[in-house]
């Protein structure tokens, strides 16, 4: 995992959807870490691909400082075995699962309708088509 990669396609993501100024964390764990927090704040009890946890609730004022959009939690198992279904490198499997994660946390939701879900989708190409031009996402990516 090049990290110095990461950071750069996060800022690039972020400049994109005009939040350059906001922080966000990453955190990359294993099945059992991520099944853990799924749990905890989800109520589910399995392993997930990435989760997400914003900073501060709809309505909520930021505090001073550097604006900070909230935290990203990432399975390297669950990337690694999703990244062959959906013919992705490691690395493509993780700029997908930060977009995912990144988008999540400025407030959009696939698991509200059918409109939010097709909306989620077309950005998440279109960022993802930023990063890697020319690579298009298989249809079994559902992102």
């Amino acid at each position: 995992m090049d990290t110095r990669e990461i950071k750069e396609q996060i800022g690039k993501i972020l400049t994109s959807l005009d939040c350059n100024e906001h922080e966000i964390s990453i955190l990359f764990v294993g099945d059992p870490g991520i099944r853990d927090l799924n749990h905890q704040f989800r109520g589910m009890d399995c392993p997930t691909d990435v989760l997400s946890f914003p900073q501060l609730s709809e309505g909520e004022a930021e505090p001073p400082g550097a604006p900070v959009l909230g935290d990203i939690a990432i399975s390297l198992e669950t990337a690694r075995q999703q990244s062959k279904n959906h013919g992705l490198s490691l690395g493509e499997e993780l700029t997908l699962l930060l977009i995912h994660g990144i988008l999540h946390l400025l407030g959009y939701d696939h698991e509200i309708s059918d409109q939010e879900e097709e909306r989620m989708r077309k950005k998440t190409r279109e960022l993802f088509a930023m990063i890697y031009p020319g690579k298009k996402l298989a249809d079994t990516c559902n992102f």
